[in-house]
């Protein structure tokens, strides 16, 4: 899934869930890819897939931060060699520490140094931490290196906090943590047209189930075309900022919750089928309910100027 260095010498490790791969897990993975460099070795990010939360407490369904395409993409960009994706299953939560140590670090992977964040668990019931693992290096003949947690303005960075603040609506808290715009992807779906009624077009983007979408209100953000296998290339790479609407849309009765995207002064994009992303960079406003539609196309018009403000 990423850039892949020839060859089956030894390896230096990172594992992690990564949802998000926000800012304390960019330490932990920058650093992974700095110990491999000085010793000549490959880099290897191993991740799990589906979440392991998924399969050990059902029903819990985190919401999910970054697809698993997208997280790929994120740990290429910090130099990653290989990523090896885990299936996570009911038989991988029950494997005891000692049996991942050997089994996947040591002999499939051959790590030489394995590099976690603090608060690293694993194996069966998360009963293995940091100290377990330096016993097991000691034991399989691996090295390992911990990074400390990442705290900033706003506390501990974490995937659950940044959760926090998405359920929230605090966009802005929650590019803080990740080191970046929040961003969710999806195909572009025909809608109700109320938009292109209105004079402002929107894309209403079908995201993956179980994704984090900020709550309820209105952003300003930007629309990008992302280029997948096997959907058009049309607008490959295009981006463009965006006034972003989600909720069920208290003007107009019975409609389910959404995510629509207007790309400023934009009426001539034809994005049905389309994948793209849609980036947040700052919450305008809740949802209001307009008592006429003139009262809503003064609203947008004042929503996208603050967008073409603040995306500048």
């Amino acid at each position: 899934m990423g850039p892949s260095v020839q060859g089956s010498g030894r390896s230096v490790v990172t594992i992690g869930v990564y949802d998000g791969v926000h800012r304390g897990h960019q330490r932990v993975v920058e650093r992974a890819v700095a110990v491999a460099r000085e010793r000549g070795l490959r880099s290897v990010a191993v991740t799990f897939e589906p979440h392991p939360e998924e399969v050990v407490r059902p029903g819990s369904r985190p919401q999910r931060l970054t697809s698993p395409r997208r997280r790929a993409e994120l740990l290429a960009g910090l130099g990653v060699d290989e990523i090896d994706v885990v299936e996570f299953t009911l038989d991988v939560s029950r494997t005891s520490p000692d049996d991942f140590a050997q089994n996947v670090l040591a002999e499939r992977l051959r790590a030489a140094v394995v590099v976690v964040g603090e608060n690293f668990v694993f194996g069966h019931q998360a009963s293995g931490d940091v100290e377990t693992l330096r016993t097991l290096g000691d034991k399989y003949d691996f090295e390992v290196e911990v990074v400390p947690l990442l705290s900033g303005p706003l506390g501990a960075v974490s995937s659950t906090a940044i959760r926090q603040r998405l359920v929230e609506g605090d966009v802005e808290g929650a590019r803080e943590q990740l080191g970046r715009p929040h961003r969710v992807e999806g195909v572009v779906v025909r809608g109700y047209q109320r938009g292109r009624q209105l004079g402002f077009p929107t894309a209403n983007v079908e995201t993956p189930q179980h994704t984090a979408i900020p709550a309820d209100g209105v952003y300003a953000g930007w629309l990008e075309c992302v280029q997948v296998a096997n959907l058009p290339p049309l607008y490959a790479g295009e981006r463009w900022p965006a006034a972003i609407s989600i909720g069920t849309n208290p003007t107009f009765e019975g409609v389910p919750r959404t995510v629509e995207a207007y790309a400023l002064d934009r009426d001539d994009l034809e994005l049905y089928g389309v994948h793209v992303a849609v980036e947040f960079a700052a919450r305008l406003r809740g949802n209001t309910r307009f008592e006429s539609i003139d009262a809503l196309i003064a609203q947008i018009q004042a929503d996208a100027d603050a967008t073409r403000r603040l995306t500048s």
